[in-house]
C-alpha cells in the first residue's frame, strides 16, 4: 500500500529541505500544475518546478518547517516557514493529490507587515 495523502506531502517538504530540487519531482504527476496567484504565474511539469526552483536566486541553503499540515481526502493544506538565511517566508499550499502523486498545487506567499497603529488597542502582538 502507498502513501496517504499527507505523507506524501510530509515527504515531499522533507526532500525540498534537500535543496535536490529535481528528486523532489518524483513526487510530481505527469500533468502537475503549481498556480502562484500573487504574480500571476503557473508553473506547469515536474521539469519546470525543478529549474525555477534550482536556479532561484537564493542566498543560501533552503529551510523548511512545517507549522501545521491538515488533510482531507486529497487535499492537503501546508503552512510552511520557508528561509535561505536572508528571506523569511511562510508559505499556504493546497495541494491536491492524484493517482499518489502531487497534480496541483496552489500557493499563497505571505509578506510581513508592519502592523498599524489605529488598531492596537484591539489586538495583542505576536
Amino acid at each position: 500500500k502507498g502513501m496517504n495523502s499527507k505523507q506524501i506531502l510530509e515527504n515531499f517538504w522533507k526532500t525540498m529541505a534537500a535543496n535536490d530540487f529535481y528528486a523532489v519531482a518524483q513526487f510530481l504527476h505527469d500533468d502537475y500544475i503549481l498556480e502562484w496567484h500573487q504574480s500571476g504565474e503557473r508553473i506547469r511539469g515536474r521539469d519546470n518546478f525543478a529549474a525555477v526552483n534550482s536556479f532561484y536566486p537564493a542566498e543560501g541553503k533552503w529551510t523548511f518547517h512545517i507549522n501545521q499540515i491538515t488533510a482531507e481526502d486529497d487535499v492537503v493544506v501546508t503552512d510552511v516557514s520557508v528561509s535561505d538565511g536572508a528571506r523569511h517566508d511562510r508559505v499556504i499550499t493546497f495541494s491536491t493529490v492524484r493517482d499518489g502523486k502531487i497534480w496541483k498545487q496552489v500557493e499563497f506567499w505571505i509578506e510581513p507587515f508592519e502592523a498599524p497603529t489605529w488598531r492596537a488597542q484591539w489586538v495583542e502582538r505576536i
